[in-house]
């Protein structure tokens, strides 16, 4: 289901002081930043990832095949950066960033 304009909003707020979760460089999106998004996006629902790569084509490609590959939505995508959420129907209270903001 993809999201409102008002929740990109407030995620786009809440993102704004995460640190980088996960960063993709060289090497691309190897099965350790595979189980490490997973986790991510699992235990803080609302992650910010750093995609160290120059083109900014292939940037666009690799945030949406992330996406993609984790069932997770794109809420905003700045130069290197990408914030991307995941809702979990069960959040730990001490581990999301949607639920530790409010």
């Amino acid at each position: 289901m993809p999201l409102t304009s008002s929740q990109k909003k407030q995620y786009r707020t809440l993102g704004h002081n995460l640190k980088p979760v996960v960063m993709i460089a060289d090497k691309g999106v190897t099965e350790g930043v595979d189980k490490e998004l997973e986790r991510a996006l699992n235990d803080h629902e609302l992650i910010k990832v750093k995609l160290n790569v120059n083109d900014p084509a292939i940037r666009k490609l690799l945030a949406q095949e992330l996406c993609d590959k984790h069932r997770a939505l794109l809420v905003q995508a700045i130069g290197k950066m990408v914030l991307i959420y995941r809702a979990n129907p069960k959040p730990n209270p001490k581990l999301s960033n949607l639920l530790r903001a409010t």
